[in-house]
């Protein structure tokens, strides 16, 4: 090959490459920053205020109405300080909710009413006898009181040791000095009398005998009855007002005034008896006290009379 040819071609220029521009794109625009980014501390500060303060209020009224329900239900407690719950109680959640009653415990519970002990109850009381609710119905003897004790009478207490043996009736009893007296017995088995004051209708007595009324299936009862009977022993329309009604020994007392009227005025007794149940004797014995209202300073000697009946044996 020739030399000028091989400069020639060493020395050729190369083609010149254009690129040619390719289409035009739009610029990308920055990315925007989120607001919160550019918005200042203070905001979420009072953002989150808000939030706690509408938490606050929310919760206190909800506690507020449920304090108030319970105290406008009847029988509700007023509202109060809420305790603070104790150690052993769970926390709240989804393993603390209680579970449904199962159905043997809440047989149990139905069933506890009815299943309760009937030892503590207090005995029934024997049915009246129709004496006793005859008596009731009289419209001179009212219902007989709560039990009472008798209270010391006017009057000074007459002081003595002499007593009265009745064998008839089983009982012992004061003998009284003068101005008190022994007198005929009959129907009585002994009778002590007081001399008659003037302007009363009836006399000063303090007897004993075996109860002249049905025995009843109380002794209260009998009294109740004895009572009834010593009306007989009174002016006609005489009343009863209950004025003591006591257990003693082996028996019951029942005191009372009676009253009625004498000329047109109204005037009263006091009176009691006692009734006191006799070993071996087929009744009661009885005693029977009353003074009129014209006697009033010797009504102490009725203290005396019933505090002095004692056992005997009796015939």
């Amino acid at each position: 090959m020739p030399t000028y040819v091989v400069a020639e071609a060493e020395t050729s220029e190369l083609p010149k490459i254009v690129v040619e521009p390719g289409p035009k794109h739009p610029p990308v625009s920055p990315v925007k920053r989120s607001r919160i980014g550019r918005s200042p501390m203070r905001v979420i500060y009072r953002f989150l205020a808000v939030t706690v303060a509408v938490v606050v209020a929310a919760v206190a009224a909800v506690i507020g109405f449920m304090s108030s329900g319970s105290s406008d239900r009847p029988g509700g407690e007023a509202p109060g300080p809420i305790a603070a719950p104790s150690a052993a109680t769970p926390p709240p959640g989804p393993s603390s909710s209680p579970e449904p009653p199962s159905a043997s415990s809440s047989a149990s519970a139905s069933a506890s009413p009815s299943a309760a002990p009937t030892a503590s109850a207090t005995p029934a009381t024997p049915p009246r006898s129709a004496a006793v609710l005859a008596a009731l119905a009289d419209p001179r003897v009212p219902e007989l009181p709560d039990d009472k004790r008798l209270g010391r009478l006017p009057g000074k207490p007459h002081a003595t040791k002499r007593r009265i043996r009745d064998t008839r009736s089983g009982v012992s009893l004061v003998r009284f000095g003068k101005p008190w007296k022994g007198y005929g017995t009959a129907p009585f088995a002994t009778k002590q009398v007081l001399p008659k004051a003037r302007g009363a209708a009836t006399r000063a007595m303090l007897v004993s005998c075996p109860v002249p009324i049905n025995v009843q299936e109380t002794v209260k009862d009998t009294a109740l009855l004895a009572a009834r009977w010593t009306l007989n022993h009174h002016p006609r329309g005489g009343k009863i007002t209950w004025t003591a009604s006591q257990p003693i020994k082996d028996g019951w007392m029942l005191a009372y005034q009676v009253r009625y009227k004498v000329k047109g005025k109204s005037r009263r007794s006091m009176a009691a008896v006692a009734v006191k149940e006799i070993p071996g004797a087929a009744k009661p014995a009885l005693v029977f006290v009353t003074i009129p209202d014209a006697q009033r300073s010797r009504w102490r000697d009725i203290n005396t009379a019933i505090s002095s009946i004692s056992t005997v044996k009796p015939e």
